[in-house]
């Protein structure tokens, strides 16, 4: 039996199956879309999570852009990416993070690359994603990287607002080698990303915040304990002559004010404990008062201690330290022996002072502080401005008002109470008793010249009531007299010759070991050398 043919010369049933086929391919074609895309769209929900596991895991932004750029390196395949913070008036965007994942680690940013720029970004202005072909890519800001665009083949840069609690955190942007690639899917999940970063860059911008703040105050706790634990504990200042009265009149003046001052005088004068009843009659008495002996510290060390530095800025920096500068942050600073800071290291001081900007060691980034100065030195600036060896700029910046500490041997009136003082002091802490200072005793001590001014007293009246078994105070006056009378109490004896008997005693009582001599003396090892030689003193064979 014959199949009857359609005009078109296929029969019904071939008809039917071919139509049957078509809407089978048709159905096939949907479903493996429909594969696609949840297969592209399980890929992009596994990039998600697995970033959402970096930002539980980093908590430091740097360590969170590298994990995050290198995640997405296999999905977005960029060339370049960079991550720009901006401050809260939007007034500077500071670039924080930039890689280059097939160059990683050749452009640091700081060096090659500035890290403070103009906000010049469309994203940033808009709120909203900026994509750039090769034309615009060429005016980005600033030139140098623009240059390093160009000089990589950057062909196209999306630019993505980081947003988080309504408020701009700065722009995450990519850039590719190809043109046209930021497009569709690829946009979508760029900008799911930039939602996560901006939730995470926001959580550790608060967490290095707090751990910034967490260093502050550690640091702080433990330079207050040195404090408390320190000889001049205490704060109190003894004595009621006409020299001492006039400089406390002084330090009544200019207390309450924020003005700078300088503390010229001996060493072992008590310059230290002027400074803080300077602070605590100031308005900054609730706030730390922090010192530095710039004599005490070696050369290379003082400018750390001073602005702090950054983990790496130099050989067995481990950590980040918080410099003097930031721990006395409305407080006030104390710089000791301000004669003996390096010249080289005299210029930032000056800048320091004057503007209350520093940069850390290691970092670029410009803190400023409220800081009142005080400094101290026993040294003769206006004689070492002559001669080169200190800054004429931060002499003047310095001596807005200088304060003349008195030599104790120009405060007698004082030397009994000062000994009476230091007598019970020593002898509360080593459990003794002295209740009676023979007067022979104590004119020895009134004729004494004290080159070592009260830091020597205070050593000897500790020697004294170890050596007192009983209630009198015993003082070793065969160490001072040597057997022939206080040298001090004859009026021919000039200044080089008092000089000399003092240098003389502190060595013999120290063994002649001039580092012990020098302590006792409350001078640096090398000015004992130069007054030994000098003075024609040499130890005895």
């Amino acid at each position: 039996m014959m199949v009857p043919l359609s005009p078109g010369g296929v029969s019904p049933r071939r008809r039917a199956w071919l139509a049957r086929a078509r809407r089978s391919a048709a159905r096939l074609g949907e479903l493996r879309s429909r594969v696609e895309r949840l297969e592209a769209e399980r890929d992009r929900q596994t990039l998600v999570l697995h970033i959402n596991h970096l930002l539980l895991e980093h908590l430091d932004p740097e360590g969170l852009f590298v994990a995050i750029s290198s995640a997405l390196q296999e999905r977005v395949h960029h060339d370049f990416i960079a991550l720009t913070a901006v401050n809260d008036d939007l007034s500077q965007e500071r670039l924080r993070l930039l890689d280059l994942p097939a160059m990683r680690g050749q452009y640091t940013v700081g060096e090659e690359i500035p890290e403070f720029l103009p906000v010049a970004s469309k994203a940033l202005n808009t709120g909203k994603v900026d994509i750039l072909g090769p034309d615009r890519i060429a005016t980005i800001q600033p030139p140098a990287l623009a240059r390093l665009m160009e000089r990589e083949g950057i062909a196209a840069t999306c630019h993505l607002p980081l947003l988080s609690r309504h408020r701009i955190l700065g722009v995450l942007s990519f850039g590719s080698r190809k043109e046209g690639t930021f497009t569709g899917e690829l946009l979508i999940l760029l900008e799911e990303v930039a939602r996560l970063v901006a939730v995470a860059l926001d959580n550790a911008l608060t967490f290095q915040g707090i751990r910034s703040n967490r260093d502050k105050l550690e640091e702080e706790k433990q330079y207050l304990e040195e404090e408390v634990r320190g000889t001049f504990a205490t704060r109190e200042i003894i004595g009621s002559s006409p020299s001492l009265a006039r400089v406390l009149d002084q330090i009544g003046t200019v207390a309450p004010s924020d003005a700078t001052v300088l503390l010229l005088g001996e060493s072992g004068t008590g310059k230290e404990l002027l400074a803080r009843a300077i602070h605590e009659g100031s308005k900054r008495r609730e706030r730390t008062f922090v010192r530095l002996n710039c004599s005490a510290i070696p050369m290379g060390l003082v400018e750390s201690e001073l602005f702090g530095h950054e983990r790496g800025a130099f050989t067995g920096a481990i950590a980040r330290k918080v410099g003097r500068f930031e721990l006395a942050h409305q407080g006030t600073l104390f710089l000791d022996e301000i004669g003996d800071l390096p010249l080289e290291l005299q210029p930032k001081l000056l800048r320091a002072v004057q503007e209350r900007e520093f940069e850390r060691l290691g970092s670029s980034r410009t803190l400023s502080v409220d800081v009142r100065l005080i400094a101290a030195t026993h040294r003769n600036l206006a004689r070492m401005v002559e001669q080169g060896t200190f800054r004429e700029d931060l002499f003047y910046r310095l001596n807005v008002f200088p304060i003349q500490v008195p030599p104790l041997r120009e405060r007698r009136a004082d030397i009994p109470t000062l000994v009476s003082y230091f007598t019970q002091k020593f002898a509360k802490a080593m459990d003794k008793r002295i209740e009676h200072i023979p007067p022979e005793a104590m004119a020895v001590l009134v004729d004494w010249p004290w080159p070592g001014n009260i830091r020597e007293m205070q050593n000897l009246i500790e020697r004294s009531v170890i050596l007192s078994p009983g209630p009198d105070l015993r003082i070793p006056l065969g160490e001072m007299v040597q057997g022939r009378g206080p040298r001090a109490a004859s009026p021919e004896a000039t200044l080089e010759e008092l000089e000399r008997q003092g240098i003389r005693e502190a060595l013999e009582a120290s063994g002649w070991v001039v580092s012990a001599a020098a302590d006792r003396l409350g001078l640096k090892r090398t000015t004992l050398h130069s007054k030994m030689r000098k003075l024609g003193l040499h130890r005895p064979r």
